[in-house]
């Protein structure tokens, strides 16, 4: 099935029967992909007295619980309410969800201990390029990231010069393969965060930031459009499922 939107001033046309699914998902198997040193995603039937939630154990139906992390338990999207005093909810933020996207893979530099995304590595791919949306991929692209516990492994992080340079190129949503656009253990200062959302100044409320995101290998650097889909939550995060689609028509 093919459909034609008008997206930026463009008509373009997606085959919405070829979806790209780019979220992590959270299972009951303890592998979900998490950081933040919470523990993995439980789902368990609910117990009362001797009746089990499950039709394996007797119960006419499936009745789960279902306990997680939105930062820290899988593919998450959240909001400027994530660092902020004041209450910002994600699902009151997210009124559009489909978008220009541009993916890009990047081997962040070695700067020390840590490993970072630069300026220079973003500007550099997409400078000639105006999206809505930014998806990063980090290099090496190991299959470990779908269910890698991150926690004190100081993983990739985006500099804040970079996360001010996408913010000034207009992108509203910026989505990554890392648990945070910040480093693990940052002191609180969140540099990314708060030059994407650009927290000291006129604030970016309409805008994402996702993480945990994961993209195959053999899914091409290239422009795409992106559905954000999140899930009812009023919070400042909710589990995520960005879906990329190739673009088939221009004009």
């Amino acid at each position: 099935m093919k459909a034609r939107i008008e997206i930026q001033n463009r008509v373009v046309e997606i085959d919405l029967n070829q979806p790209i699914d780019i979220s992590l998902p959270m299972n009951a198997l303890g592998n979900t992909a998490s950081a933040w040193y919470v523990d993995q995603a439980r789902i368990e039937p609910v117990v009362m007295g001797d009746w089990i939630g499950s039709v394996k154990k007797g119960a006419s139906v499936n009745f789960n619980n279902i306990l997680f992390n939105p930062h820290g338990n899988g593919t998450h999207t959240e909001c400027i309410g994530h660092i902020t005093k004041e209450f910002h909810s994600i699902n009151q933020v997210l009124k559009r969800f489909f978008f220009t996207a541009e993916l890009i893979s990047v081997e962040p530099e070695q700067v020390g201990e840590d490993r970072v995304i630069s300026k220079n590595q973003i500007e550099s791919r997409i400078a000639d390029k105006n999206p809505e949306a930014l998806v990063i991929r980090t290099l090496p692209n190991h299959e470990s990231k779908r269910t890698r516990n991150y926690s004190n492994t100081n993983p990739a992080y985006i500099s804040e010069d970079a996360a001010h340079y996408i913010r000034e190129k207009g992108i509203k949503h910026l989505l990554i393969d890392t648990p945070s656009v910040d480093r693990e253990n940052d002191e609180g200062k969140l540099l990314a965060h708060k030059a994407f959302w650009n927290y000291h100044g006129e604030r970016r409320i309409d805008s994402t930031i996702t993480e945990f995101v994961y993209v195959p290998d053999e899914i091409k650097d290239e422009s795409y459009i992106l559905n954000l889909q999140i899930a009812s939550f009023e919070n400042d995060a909710s589990p995520s499922k960005p879906v990329l689609y190739r673009i088939r028509h221009k004009k």
